[in-house]
């Protein structure tokens, strides 16, 4: 069963709408840093590569990638996430500037920001990662200022997204918060979910998990179109959630709503690294949605967005021209 095609000039004004259009992005912000050089040879003091250092370059991720997909689209976005009070967090709010993100970042004296090191070789192999962070919930002053940030930056919202990384920023509060002014202000909340949280996202208008979510969360296995259906419907019951977009990898989606449901094959031509991409997914449906697409025309455009970040390396945003180029020489138009 497959979702219906959307018409190029449905595209193209779907496209135009996204200029300026405001998503308020909540979640775990994080920075990606990259340390790449050139491995020739192993190490005598271990089976392991020596790598001779060349460059060091950073990203955002995480809920900052998230945003940062959006601003990529023409999109505007805001930014609530926590971060330490070190240097990773001034590199981080300098970075989300300079992607055209308004960042309402909390220091936590107590936490490290979120920083993950990828050592890398010149062909973009990893060769180790190093976490830096502190996964614990946040509680006290530092919740209650996301919570009114959360607050205040919906006012001039027309999406909320939550980027859930279980790296503690978002709490069942922050969730009813989420939930309760989008309900008032009547936008649309989407979350990218982590299932120790599922109890949290009770309300919210989209939940977009991966299939190896959704067979934990639903206890389903998912292997063909039949196994997906079940699991989605099962997994919207579960989370009380409004729809579900279900990412399938290479098998495509899922998407179940209330009046709409049906499959969406991969649209990836050539894949280089998938890291990111739900975060392409949930920030093009966000922002589709924000500008009057329906929810099956927002996720044939997260779909085509998908796919265009995949064939990219690392953490990757996709421009208007990017999608309006995959949609008019896709055969779903």
């Amino acid at each position: 069963m497959m979702l219906p095609p959307i018409a190029p000039e449905r595209v193209r004004r779907i496209a135009a709408s996204l200029a300026g259009t405001h998503v308020l992005v909540v979640g775990d912000a994080m920075l990606d840093k990259f340390i790449s050089g050139r491995v020739t040879r192993l190490s005598p003091e271990a089976p392991v590569p020596v790598v001779m250092f060349d460059h060091e370059s950073h990203r955002i991720g995480g809920a900052a990638n998230v945003a940062h997909n959006i601003t990529a689209l023409g999109g505007n976005a805001t930014l609530v996430a926590v971060t330490g009070t070190d240097d990773a967090a001034a590199t981080l709010a300098h970075a989300c500037r300079d992607a055209n993100i308004a960042p309402a970042l909390i220091g936590d004296a107590g936490r490290p920001t979120t920083t993950k090191v990828r050592i890398v070789t010149e062909r973009n192999q990893q060769v180790a990662r190093i976490d830096y962070e502190a996964d614990s919930e946040i509680s006290g002053g530092v919740e209650q200022r996301v919570v009114a940030a959360v607050q205040q930056h919906a006012t001039s919202a027309s999406a909320i997204v939550v980027s859930d990384y279980l790296k503690g920023s978002v709490t069942a509060r922050v969730m009813q918060a989420a939930v309760g002014v989008a309900a008032g202000r009547k936008i649309p909340v989407l979350v990218d979910p982590k299932i120790p949280h599922i109890d949290y996202y009770a309300g919210v208008t989209v939940i977009t998990p991966n299939h190896h979510e959704a067979e934990i969360a639903t206890n389903m296995r998912v292997r063909t179109e039949d196994d997906a259906r079940a699991s989605a419907r099962a997994f919207k019951e579960r989370a009380a959630c409004g729809a579900v977009l279900m990412t399938r990898g290479d098998q495509g989606m899922w998407l179940l709503g209330s009046d709409v449901e049906g499959n969406l094959p991969a649209a990836a031509r050539e894949v280089a690294d998938v890291t990111g991409a739900g975060d392409t997914v949930i920030a093009t449906m966000a922002l589709a949605l924000a500008a009057g697409a329906t929810l099956a025309e927002a996720a044939r455009l997260a779909n085509e967005a998908a796919g265009i970040a995949v064939a990219k390396f690392g953490p990757a945003t996709v421009t208007p021209a990017d999608l309006l180029r995959a949609l008019e020489s896709s055969a779903n138009v």
